[in-house]
């Protein structure tokens, strides 16, 4: 009973509030509005999660100043394959083309206890060991195609329920005991934490490369199909009012990709167009470091 109630209904219960919280905060503040962002002719970028919602309207937006963009599924890549993930990378590199922006967007939410291709849980292995290992494929072109006062750019699609995540490194899995608000919340704060360390990297290399995490807010999207029936039921009329739309959510990771503001910017977590501060222990550079080297060992990388 105890392991049930630490497992599995404390991160429900911490999501939630989480979710009311931006809720609160969506009810008394507009969403963010896009500045006058510059044109982007002969930059490259790709995209995941990329035919529908936030996804697609980052393409759109992204597309209209003059990028070319790439819509990962459009090349196949499924994120819950790992195989998928570097097969869609060669297909990438044998074009010849360089790579301007990455935008870690594509997500699942609160699906039942299910794996991968590879035995890694949903959430861990689609919304961040997939892009983890995608980010570090492409981080050598990423690196080549920056330069000096026009950087390359990572978007890591983050949410606000990485407040409510915990770190589990003997259990990344759940395999202990399920659930999939924990899960998730886990899943999202990992995207934040590599963030951090990856941005200390290439710092420290001094590459011409940044990466952001960004938060969305709570969109109107099919992430919340999977909410009990209850849940979807209060849900509609409350998404109708306060839920931002699919291409208001999209606006900070746009602007995050494209704004000449974020010229240089990285290692920075933004929520409605500003920066914001993280949960706490996404700054342990200790986690950060323990998630990255547990990180290259279950997708097969060597740790650089």
């Amino acid at each position: 009973m105890w392991l049930w109630l630490q497992t599995v209904l404390v991160p429900l219960v911490r999501l939630y509030l989480c979710g009311a919280k931006v809720l609160l905060y969506q009810m008394f503040n507009r969403s963010f509005t896009l500045p006058a962002l510059p044109k982007q002719n002969g930059r490259v970028a790709i995209v995941t999660g990329g035919t529908r919602g936030m996804g697609f309207e980052t393409a759109r937006h992204l597309a209209s100043l003059g990028m070319h963009v790439i819509i990962a599924e459009f090349v196949f890549m499924d994120l819950t394959s790992l195989k998928s993930v570097r097969q869609f990378v060669q297909t990438f590199t044998d074009r010849g083309l360089p790579l301007h922006v990455l935008v870690n967007n594509a997500g699942t939410m609160l699906v039942p206890e299910g794996q991968t291709e590879d035995g890694f849980e949903f959430h861990f292995g689609l919304n961040y060991l997939g892009h983890f290992l995608l980010t570090n494929l492409l981080l050598d072109l990423l690196k080549r195609s920056g330069r000096l006062g026009c950087c390359s750019r990572i978007v890591n699609t983050s949410s606000a329920t990485h407040y409510a995540g915990v770190l589990d490194m003997d259990d990344l899995n759940k395999r202990l005991c399920y659930s999939s608000h924990g899960a998730y919340s886990q899943s999202k704060l990992a995207l934040v934490l590599f963030t951090y360390y990856l941005q200390e990297q290439l710092t420290a290399g001094g590459f011409p490369l940044t990466v952001n995490a960004v938060d969305p807010g709570m969109v109107d999207t099919a992430l919340y199909n999977n909410l009990w029936s209850l849940a979807q039921a209060l849900k509609k009329p409350v998404a109708k009012i306060l839920f931002r739309t699919p291409a208001e959510g999209a606006s900070t990771a746009i602007y995050t990709a494209a704004a000449s503001e974020m010229e240089g910017v990285g290692g920075c977590y933004l929520y409605n167009g500003q920066k914001t501060q993280s949960l706490d222990v996404s700054y342990n550079s200790e986690l950060q470091a323990k998630l990255w080297k547990k990180s290259c060992e279950l997708v097969g990388l060597q740790e650089s």
